[in-house]
């Protein structure tokens, strides 16, 4: 099974950052968020990925490409030409780069990784980590027959909370968690056919595709 990334945007609210690298390459602990992003789809199994790239798409090629140079111990014989690397610990992964256009939306992100889309797959954004149990996303999947299925989690408030007795404070609350309304959690297991639902590189994939394919059950 392939997990696909949508690795494309802008990044415009980490804008320091991402005028030099695209978002899911800023680092999280000395590891492009990326980086983090796979290693929980590996966690449980999926070691083969699909990145939608898009701006600056040729930071996330060289990190890819040159994966060695990026965790190995190296030497370079300059006479011959030759690099050897000691104590790589690159994962056993899979990992295609696709380019998919430094402006198009997400719908159209994932409609042009159509050719390499044949089966169920897994999908998320390149700038968002998350404690996710895939194994059981992909159960509840499967179980239920549908076209797609996407996590969703309820927002934490913006601002803490004050509880009183009387005009006395007795507890700070730090921005509770939103009793009521869900949003998009990011993770989310897709069947081939939800393309058929994209016409388009304009096409944002959360608005026209995912609100028909919940109308219609």
């Amino acid at each position: 099974m392939k997990a696909v990334i949508l690795a494309g945007g802008l990044g415009t609210r980490l804008s320091e950052e991402t005028t030099v690298k695209p978002k899911p390459m800023v680092e999280i602990g000395g590891r492009p968020i990326l980086w983090h992003i796979m290693n929980i789809y590996a966690a449980s199994g999926i070691d083969e990925f699909c990145i939608a790239c898009g701006y600056k798409g040729e930071v996330i090629k060289e990190y890819f490409a040159n994966f060695h140079l990026h965790l190995a111990d190296v030497s370079v014989d300059l006479g011959k030409g030759k690099v050897t690397f000691h104590n790589s610990r690159a994962p056993d992964w899979k990992v295609h780069l696709i380019d998919t256009g430094a402006q198009t939306q997400t719908g159209g992100r994932l409609l042009r990784l159509k050719p390499w889309l044949n089966e169920t797959f897994m999908m998320t954004y390149g700038d968002g980590v998350a404690d996710v149990d895939v194994k059981t996303l992909l159960r509840f999947h499967r179980s239920h027959g549908k076209l797609a299925t996407i996590t969703a989690v309820r927002p934490p408030a913006r601002f803490g909370g004050l509880s009183f007795e009387g005009d006395r404070v007795v507890e700070f609350i730090e921005k509770p968690q939103i009793g009521e309304g869900w949003i998009n959690g990011g993770f989310m297991v897709l069947e081939p056919a939800v393309l058929d639902y994209i016409d388009g590189d304009d096409c944002i994939f959360e608005r026209e595709p995912l609100e028909r394919l919940a109308e219609e059950g």
